[in-house]
């Protein structure tokens, strides 16, 4: 059996950084994790990848095509289609190692999981190779302080999940970055109640009152599915790396036989009253 994680999300929500931190945990628990770049427009990373779409397709190759003249969303959809009509050149990359363990550092543009079908059939290519798979999203805090902007956000988490069909874990990255009542506020997000994100959003604006049994809507759908929870991602805080590491490997399966003692995601107050992520 192999493992990989499909870390996804919107450009600038800490990809590459969370692949780089990832790879230096497993080198302090004696794991070995493989990188692969998915991003043609990728300019820089940290991380030594085993295979890296720009030697098949660069994002300026599709752009400055006389022929195709494609802007930065079409030439990334392109470059995505074009690696899966080119799989053979991605399969000799990855090898036929079993318990390969590879991170896949997909690119920023959204529509390619949340509605598109290509990110789904590379899932699907990866599952004939053998793979346990986790989908890893991936949406930075910073842009998720306010109910209307969590909503939002929760709902595009959604939308990856159902189309890409995979085990899913959200992350809420760049938690070191942002301010202490900007973390007590996120903490509530955590596990996201409908009720007071509607609250929060119901401003009593002309907008608002115009749109509310279609906010009540997207909060029924939240309820009702019941299936978007967050983790905060600190990438400082070594304690959080581990247990966000223990918890896709649960769900991917890897190191079963290996004796590891479970441990929750601390996500409530220490006792002096600081948050347990910051």
């Amino acid at each position: 059996m192999r493992y990989a994680q499909l870390v996804v999300g919107p450009a600038g929500s800490g990809k590459s950084t969370y692949c780089s931190t990832m790879v230096q945990h497993a080198e302090t628990e004696n794991k070995t994790i493989h990188v692969i770049n998915l991003d043609p427009a990728a300019e820089y990373f940290d991380y030594s990848p085993i295979a890296d779409i720009r030697e098949l397709i660069h994002l300026d190759d599709a752009m400055e095509d006389d022929e195709m003249r494609f802007g930065p969303n079409g030439g990334l959809i392109f470059c995505m289609e074009y690696l899966l009509e080119n799989i053979p050149w991605l399969k000799e990359q990855i090898g036929e190692d079993d318990d390969d363990y590879i991170l896949f550092d997909c690119p920023g543009q959204i529509e390619l999981f949340t509605h598109m079908d290509t990110m789904k059939k590379f899932v699907e290519f990866l599952k004939t190779e053998n793979f346990m798979i986790c989908s890893v999203f991936l949406v930075d805090s910073q842009f998720m302080v306010d109910g209307a902007k969590f909503l939002s956000g929760t709902m595009t988490a959604l939308s990856v999940m159902i189309n890409l069909e995979l085990p899913h874990v959200n992350l809420l990255s760049k938690i070191d970055l942002i301010s202490k009542s900007s973390k007590k506020q996120i903490e509530s997000y955590l596990e996201p109640d409908p009720h007071i994100l509607l609250s929060e959003i119901n401003t009593g604006s002309r907008w608002s009152e115009k749109y509310t049994k279609l906010t009540e809507a997207l909060g029924k759908i939240i309820e009702d599915f019941s299936l978007v929870r967050f983790y905060p991602l600190n990438i400082k805080d070594e304690e959080n790396v581990a247990d966000i590491f223990f918890t896709i490997n649960n769900i991917i399966q890897y190191g079963e036989d290996a004796d590891v003692k479970a441990k929750d995601i601390d996500l409530h107050p220490d006792e002096d009253g600081e948050d347990s992520f910051g």
